[in-house]
């Protein structure tokens, strides 16, 4: 099983591994950095690079593969073509920095614009999808009006002026079934086989303003995003509405 080392050091752009596998254009290290698709976020891309120390090449001599696809299965798969690194063979990890803090910037907008969407107007997130410039939100909504995104563009950029303090860590799941808010959380929404959940906060631990279950990669602090535009809203289907905003 492969060790995601982006859950603790979401800030790591580079890092040593081991070929665990080849499975034809995909590779299974023993730790990684890349991040794989998941949670409506996007998986890193970057490359491997041959140890300096003599490590094994591809069976074309290659010494530098490009990532271009993470998945999570059974394990983290990386996708880098056919003549991809031998077994056994050291390599490093280069993450693709622009596109992965991209991410972490709309990402941890998503949780702001779900926590305040669920104080303000009682809108439960029922779906996100991110990119590197714009992203998009699902909630349970009537409709929402001209005002009402005017609203909500001045209360994230007011969250993200405070700078608030965003910080991850696990608990066992009947430990945050027990002890969080189920409707903030959502742990409810999560397989039963997980039984360690990864805990997102933004805000104080005193009083933090948002807190959820999420195994994606944030930024250390709200001010990192930088200014949130609502771009526009969409009907999606009864009772549902759809928020578009871009980040700058």
């Amino acid at each position: 099983m492969t060790d995601a080392l982006y859950l603790d050091d979401t800030a790591a752009k580079t890092f040593e591994a081991t070929v665990e596998r080849v499975a034809g254009d995909r590779i299974v290290l023993d730790q990684t950095c890349f991040y794989p698709t998941g949670g409506g976020q996007p998986h890193d891309t970057g490359r491997l690079v041959a140890a300096d120390d003599g490590g094994e090449k591809g069976d074309d001599g290659s010494d530098e593969w490009t990532v271009t696809d993470v998945q999570k299965k059974e394990t983290i798969y990386h996708t880098v073509g056919d003549d991809a690194p031998t077994a056994g063979s050291t390599v490093t990890g280069h993450v693709d920095w622009e596109r992965r803090f991209a991410h972490m910037r709309y990402h941890t907008a998503q949780h702001l614009l779900s926590a305040f969407l669920l104080d303000e107007y009682d809108a439960e997130t029922t779906g996100n999808q991110l990119y590197d410039d714009h992203a998009h939100l699902d909630c349970a909504y009537d409709r929402f009006t001209d005002d009402d995104l005017d609203d909500i563009e001045t209360g994230l950029n007011d969250l993200v002026d405070d700078a608030l303090p965003v910080r991850w860590y696990e608990l066992t799941r009947d430990e945050a079934e027990s002890t969080l808010d189920p409707e903030r959380t959502r742990i409810h929404l999560l397989p039963d086989s997980i039984t360690e959940i990864r805990i997102v906060e933004i805000g104080p631990e005193s009083g933090p303003y948002d807190r959820t279950a999420c195994a994606g990669t944030h930024v250390s602090d709200t001010a990192a995003i930088g200014t949130v535009d609502v771009t526009g809203r969409k009907t999606q289907g009864s009772e549902h509405e759809r928020i578009h905003f871009t980040l700058r």
